[in-house]
C-alpha cells in the first residue's frame, strides 16, 4: 500500500449475518483517542453487540476547516485503538462517496436484511444531532444509543433532538433489547467517561478537564 492510498479491506462492507446485532459508530476521528474506544467498548458491552463497525468518514460537513488529517492516517490510528476483535474499522463512506450519515445508514440497512443495526454516538453529538442532514430519517431507520461523555449530561438530554424524540426514549436497563426495537427508539447509557477529546489532542493537550 503506497502512502496516502486506502487499503481495499477498509472499503469493503464488513461481513455480518442475519440475526446479528451490529453497532454503527461513525465520525471523523480526527484523531481517534481512548475516549472513542471507551464509547465503543461500553456500547459492545451494554448493547450486547456481535460487531461494532467503526466508520471513519472522509469528511464532516459540520466540522469543515478543522484541519482534517488524511483518511489513511485516521484509519491506521483507529486500528491502533480497536483492541476488541468485534470492532471493524471501515472507510465505507469513502467507497459510497458520501459523508452524510443518513445515506450511509440507508445503504447499510438495505444491503443487510435481517441484521439488527443500532447507531452509536457520544452524548456530545446529541447536542448537535438536529443539525445533521435528515436526522429525523436516521432516527426512523435505526435505533440510537447515546453514550455519556464528559460535559453537562442534562444539557445533552435537553437538546432539540432529545426533546423531539422524548417519547421514543427507552429505559437504560433495556439497552440490550434496543437494537431489536422498531425505530424511533433510543437510550442514554451511563458509564466510565474519558476527558480526552480530539480537539484537545489537535491542540497538543489531550487531558483537559
Amino acid at each position: 500500500m503506497t502512502e496516502g492510498t486506502i487499503d481495499r479491506r477498509y472499503l469493503v462492507m464488513p461481513y455480518c449475518e442475519p440475526g446479528m446485532t451490529v453497532g454503527l459508530f461513525g465520525g471523523s476521528f480526527n484523531p481517534p483517542h481512548e475516549g472513542h474506544f471507551l464509547v465503543a467498548s461500553l456500547a459492545i458491552q451494554r448493547l450486547g453487540l456481535d460487531q461494532l463497525w467503526w466508520l471513519v468518514t472522509p469528511g464532516n460537513p459540520l466540522k469543515s476547516g478543522n484541519g482534517l488529517a488524511p483518511l489513511h492516517e485516521r484509519l491506521a490510528l483507529s486500528e491502533a485503538f480497536a483492541h476488541d476483535p468485534r470492532i471493524h474499522v471501515s472507510a465505507l463512506e469513502k467507497k459510497l462517496g458520501t459523508a452524510y450519515t443518513a445515506r450511509t445508514i440507508r445503504h447499510i440497512v438495505r444491503r443487510n436484511t435481517g441484521v439488527n443495526f443500532v447507531w452509536i454516538m457520544g452524548a456530545d453529538n446529541l447536542g448537535d444531532f438536529h443539525r445533521w442532514q435528515e436526522w429525523r430519517s436516521i432516527a426512523r431507520t435505526v435505533p440510537l444509543a447515546v453514550i455519556d461523555r464528559p460535559g453537562s449530561t442534562l444539557t445533552y438530554l435537553s437538546s432539540k433532538a432529545a426533546r423531539a424524540l422524548d417519547k421514543a426514549r427507552v429505559a437504560e436497563k433495556n439497552a440490550r433489547a434496543l437494537a431489536r426495537m422498531k425505530p424511533p427508539a433510543w437510550t442514554f447509557i451511563h458509564g466510565p467517561r474519558s476527558h480526552v477529546s480530539s480537539t484537545a489532542l489537535r491542540r497538543g493537550n489531550g487531558h483537559q478537564g
